[in-house]
């Protein structure tokens, strides 16, 4: 198989503008001429052998930055946009996207803003009649979709809190200690009862209040995610003066986001975390035992693990609903999730409901001829008394299949047969597939074939 060419224009301009040097400077530093740099960021050469090499020895660059996982990702993310009705009638080549993607990325971004505010401002409207007369019926850009997207960005991995959650936790090799001894050290009462809220904090009395209903490991999180409210407020709020989120709400809601990727850090410092992954290759239980931690929390966490230098392996990581719905997604693979709807049908993670407590394999091939391993498992949570409603959730956790032999539960399963691979989309609208049996709309960039007289599967072959 050939070697596939690296082009990574964006990101040569994007060093060469934070180091501070000219054009002419860093191509004397990478050894190439002022002419070849040129071409190279603006992505007519690809990236050579010895830029790489120079990249890493001259400035210590984490040459595997140089991927195009983020290009791959704004492509994915145009796709689906470009799938709206609105683009039907002459959608462009995805030549045209993955251009734009790699030459000109804060363009591309930018349309996705747009898009994004076109379908809310077209949500608005379809229930007018809710919203006529009321003062706060202005448009307002969704602050879960702002902070999701700060996230997917910085791929889930927000160097300055994830060190600082570090350092906390090297304090002591008992994290709930340390975790009560800081409280205490600040004039802080930590509590239990038997109270439905998980965590409660009284800024009167300086009373952390728990819930005697959750597990140890619940607890333990909730104390750090406290700590880090407290404790980490100048360096949560200085990470928010960068993200520059547009709306007050989305602030806020990333500060919490934060707040809880200090507490999942602290309980899951990244060196141990990350020695313990490969020792156990990645057995979530055994993580999760090691480290007193949920499941959904060693898969989350194992899907941060992107610290230059020393990466993880590289997975995706999603949580869907009953409905099929995703609730949290991230993905440091190839595979990008739809940004609307619900996952594909023939993904593992929707059949999790029918095996609670029991863990899913399954190999998957993507259109593009990708191929991964997915593990999906339920993490359906009680309410803690009779009664109480359960909440239902699935997650998966995979990677590319190169990476099987790190991973405890691709052992037994046949990586050699094309047939072992099923087939599975992003979406029915960008999917490319034409023989699938679970389609649910037409892919809009493909001639229907409509014929009275057969019936298939669907009522349209796809041309």
């Amino acid at each position: 198989m050939p070697t596939q060419k690296l082009y990574a224009g964006a990101k040569l301009r994007e060093t060469r503008t934070r180091l501070g040097l000219t054009q002419k400077d860093f191509a004397g530093k990478l050894g190439v001429s002022l002419p070849y740099l040129n071409q190279m960021e603006n992505n007519k050469r690809p990236v050579s052998t010895t830029v790489v090499l120079n990249l890493a020895q001259e400035f210590g660059f984490d040459v595997t930055e140089l991927t195009s996982a983020d290009s791959e990702r704004l492509v994915s993310d145009m796709r689906e946009a470009m799938a709206d009705p609105l683009f039907a009638d002459d959608p462009p080549p995805l030549a045209d996207l993955r251009l734009t993607a790699s030459n000109a990325p804060g363009l591309a971004r930018a349309f996705l803003a747009l898009h994004r505010t076109y379908r809310q401002t077209h949500e608005r409207l379809a229930s007018l009649d809710e919203a006529l007369g009321r003062e706060d019926a202005r448009l307002q850009a969704s602050p879960w979709d702002e902070v999701r997207d700060f996230f997917h960005y910085c791929d889930n991995y927000i160097d300055a809190v994830d060190r600082a959650a570090e350092r906390f936790a090297a304090q002591s090799e008992d994290i709930r200690a340390t975790a009560i001894r800081t409280l205490r050290d600040d004039g802080i009462t930590v509590t239990e009862r038997d109270q439905p809220r998980l965590r409660h904090y009284d800024r009167a009395t300086q009373t952390l209040t728990l819930s005697s209903r959750a597990g140890p490991g619940t607890r333990n999180f909730q104390m750090l995610l406290q700590i880090a409210l407290l404790k980490q407020d100048k360096l949560i709020e200085a990470t928010l003066d960068l993200a520059r989120f547009q709306t007050a709400a989305a602030r806020d809601i990333a500060k919490i986001g934060l707040a809880n990727y200090f507490a999942g850090a602290a309980l899951m410092p990244y060196a141990a975390f990350h020695a313990a992954a490969r020792e156990t290759r990645h057995d979530l239980e055994m993580l999760a035992r090691r480290f007193d931690a949920s499941i959904e929390q060693v898969a989350h966490r194992l899907s941060t693990l992107q610290r230059p230098g020393a990466k993880g392996v590289p997975f995706f990581f999603v949580r869907v609903d009953q409905a099929g719905t995703i609730t949290k997604r991230h993905s440091a693979t190839r595979l990008q999730f739809a940004r609307f709807g619900g996952a594909c049908p023939l993904w593992n993670v929707h059949r999790a409901f029918e095996t609670p407590g029991q863990f899913l394999r399954q190999l998957a091939e993507t259109p593009d001829g990708v191929r991964y391993i997915s593990i999906a498992r339920d993490i359906s949570k009680t309410g803690g008394h009779y009664g109480a409603p359960i909440r239902r959730f699935a997650i998966a956790l995979g990677c590319e299949v190169a990476h099987a032999d790190s991973i405890v539960y691709a052992d037994g399963l046949d990586l050699s047969e094309r047939q072992s691979f099923e087939p599975i989309g992003i979406s029915c609208r960008i999917c490319e597939r034409t023989n699938c049996h679970q389609r649910a709309v037409p892919p809009l960039e493909r001639r229907l074939v409509i014929d009275p007289d057969n019936r298939g599967v669907l009522p349209y072959e796809v041309d």
